[in-house]
């Protein structure tokens, strides 16, 4: 048994009791839930709170960040072929994916064991580049554009993404590209927000990173202007900026290398 498996139960009744009544007693169109992509406990904890509420009754669908809009006809395929989680990641991930994995089996377990439908929800990678090179219009539907007006971004959406991005590379992308990249970022929080406003009507649930998931900027702040009821929920590590959020869930910092060692040495960290 995991370290994982032996977590969960205690993290289920921890999630039930501090589940504020937002959550636990009214279900969302949208609930949207972060992560810190190599965070163990977070991830343990999300899946917690996930299990909880689907044990309660809830039944939504499930969109992942892992999973790209054109991965979504194999991962249908998977989804009626397989009988397990191991057997839905062989079939549609990449085998050079850079998904650990791992953290993703329970989500995928939990689909398969209560038959809720499985999206994948993300811009591709390839499709994301296209977007840095070319723009919106490289890589976006004409009518998703229109629909969210991407030609005339809010300066301040576009500013604060632009500050993620410098903040996420240790202030060592060159000015030249960060504009770029943060319209890149949004791609794929208006893609994400695509995929959940075709679904929302009967409950939908995102599992992607705390990026994606703040509500002043990310995939909640365009499903807003869809009008729809969506609750954001962070799972942040100490010492992070809690005020992007409509709940939230702190956990244990993981131990890891400074991830701003690779850009200082002009060398990737780990």
């Amino acid at each position: 048994m995991t370290r994982h498996a032996l977590l969960l139960p205690l993290l289920i009744a921890l999630s039930a009791c501090s589940t504020p009544a937002t959550v636990s007693d009214v279900a969302p169109q949208v609930l949207v839930l972060g992560e810190v992509h190599d965070n163990a406990a977070g991830h343990a904890a999300r899946v917690a709170l996930l299990q909880g509420k689907l044990a309660a009754g809830w039944r939504p669908a499930i969109a992942m960040e892992q999973f790209d809009t054109d991965q979504q006809p194999a991962l249908d395929a998977a989804m009626h072929e397989c009988a397990d989680a191991a057997c839905v990641i062989a079939k549609v991930a990449a085998a050079k994916s850079s998904w650990t994995w791992e953290y993703y089996t329970p989500v995928i377990a939990l689909a398969l064991q209560y038959k809720l439908p499985l999206y994948g929800a993300n811009l591709s990678r390839g499709e994301a580049s296209k977007v840095v090179k070319d723009g919106f219009a490289a890589a976006l539907p004409a009518a998703l554009i229109a629909h969210y007006s991407l030609d005339t971004l809010p300066s301040g959406v576009l500013a604060a993404q632009e500050n993620a991005v410098r903040d996420s590379h240790c202030g060592a992308l060159p000015e030249a590209l960060v504009g770029p990249m943060a319209k890149a970022q949004i791609a794929r929080d208006v893609v994400m927000a695509q995929t959940l406003r075709a679904h929302a009507a009967t409950g939908i649930v995102l599992i992607a990173g705390n990026g994606h998931v703040r509500s002043d900027i990310a995939v909640p702040f365009w499903l807003h202007r869809d009008g729809l009821r969506v609750h954001s929920v962070g799972f942040l590590e100490p010492a992070t900026d809690t005020t992007a959020f409509d709940d939230i869930r702190y956990i244990p910092a993981s131990t890891r290398a400074d991830p701003c060692v690779g850009f200082k040495t002009g060398k990737p960290a780990g």
